[in-house]
C-alpha cells in the first residue's frame, strides 16, 4: 500500500486508514492486527506514529489491546448474554427471576448502612441523606464470564415496617419480594430505567472492562399498591457483554360507561 497522503496529523491519517480497513472487513472482528513493524511498512511511517494511531483507535473502542498478545479488533457481534427483565410468581407465591440461576457470587456480599444521593433519593422518592440499608454483590456468569455489580437499597422506614429486611438486607431480590408480600402484606409492581455511562475506575476494575466500553446501569424499583417505592435494585455491567430483553403487554384501559 502507498504511503499516507491525507490532511491532518500523521498519526490521525494512519488511524483513519486502519479504521477504514476495520470497517470494510479487511481486519475482521476478534482478529489480531498486523504488528507495529508491519503497519510501519504498510503505511510508511515511524513506530511512534503507529503507536499513537493505535492509541487513538483504542480510545474509540475499535481496538482492544491484550497485554502480551497484541492489538485485536473489537468484536461487533451479538452480546454474549441476554438478560430477561421480567418477574414471575409460582403457585405458592414465590417470585422467580428468569436469570436467577445465571449468576454466581464472585465474592462475599457487603452489607452496610448508607444515605440517599440525589439519584437514589429521586428513585426512592426520598430527600438526600435519608438512611438506607445497602448490599453490594459482585456477580459472574460462569458460562460467559460476564461480570455484573448488583446493589440493593432499602429505606430504613421500609425495614422498620418489615424488620426481616433490616436484619437480612442481602437477601436475593426474589426473597426480598417474597418478604414484602408475605410478611409486609404489600401488593408489588415495578418500574425500571436503563442508562449508559462511561465507567468509573472501580466499575472498570470490578467488571474487567476493555477500553472505551460503556456501562449499562439498570435501576429497578419495587412499589406498593399506593405506588410508594419500597426497594431499589441497581445492576451494572459492560455494554459489550450483555443485552436486556423485555416482555411488553398492553395496559388495560378503564371501561367507559355509556351516558344515559
Amino acid at each position: 500500500m502507498s504511503e499516507i497522503q491525507r490532511p491532518g496529523a500523521l498519526y490521525q491519517q494512519v488511524a483513519a486508514a486502519i479504521r477504514e480497513a476495520i470497517l470494510s472487513g479487511e481486519f475482521a472482528p476478534d482478529t489480531l492486527l498486523p504488528s507495529e513493524a508491519q503497519l510501519m511498512t504498510r503505511y510508511g511511517v515511524s513506530r511512534p506514529t503507529v503507536r499513537n494511531a493505535i492509541a487513538a483507535l483504542r480510545a474509540e473502542g475499535l481496538i482492544d489491546v491484550r497485554h502480551g498478545k497484541g492489538s485485536f479488533v473489537r468484536s461487533s457481534g451479538h452480546p454474549t448474554l441476554t438478560l430477561e427483565r421480567r418477574i414471575s410468581r409460582t403457585s405458592e407465591g414465590k417470585f422467580v427471576m428468569p436469570n436467577g440461576d445465571t449468576w454466581q457470587e464472585a465474592e462475599e456480599p457487603n452489607t452496610y448502612r448508607t444515605l440517599t444521593t440525589k439519584t437514589t433519593g429521586r428513585l426512592l422518592q426520598l430527600g438526600e441523606e435519608e438512611a438506607l440499608f445497602g448490599c453490594d454483590r459482585l456477580l459472574i456468569d460462569p458460562a460467559t464470564g460476564t461480570r455484573a455489580m448488583h446493589r440493593t437499597l432499602i429505606p430504613f422506614e421500609v425495614a422498620e415496617a418489615v424488620p426481616l429486611l433490616g436484619e437480612e438486607p442481602c437477601k436475593p431480590p426474589a426473597a426480598i419480594y417474597w418478604v414484602l408480600t408475605q410478611v409486609g402484606g404489600h401488593a408489588l409492581s415495578w418500574t425500571e430505567t436503563v442508562r449508559a455511562h462511561m465507567p468509573l475506575p472501580d466499575e472498570r476494575t470490578a467488571l474487567q472492562l476493555p477500553d472505551a466500553t460503556p456501562v449499562l446501569h439498570v435501576a429497578r424499583v419495587a412499589h406498593d399498591a399506593d405506588d410508594r417505592p419500597l426497594v431499589l435494585e441497581e445492576l451494572r455491567f459492560g455494554a459489550d457483554r450483555a443485552e436486556l430483553a423485555y416482555r411488553i403487554t398492553a395496559d388495560k384501559q378503564p371501561t367507559r360507561r355509556a351516558r344515559p
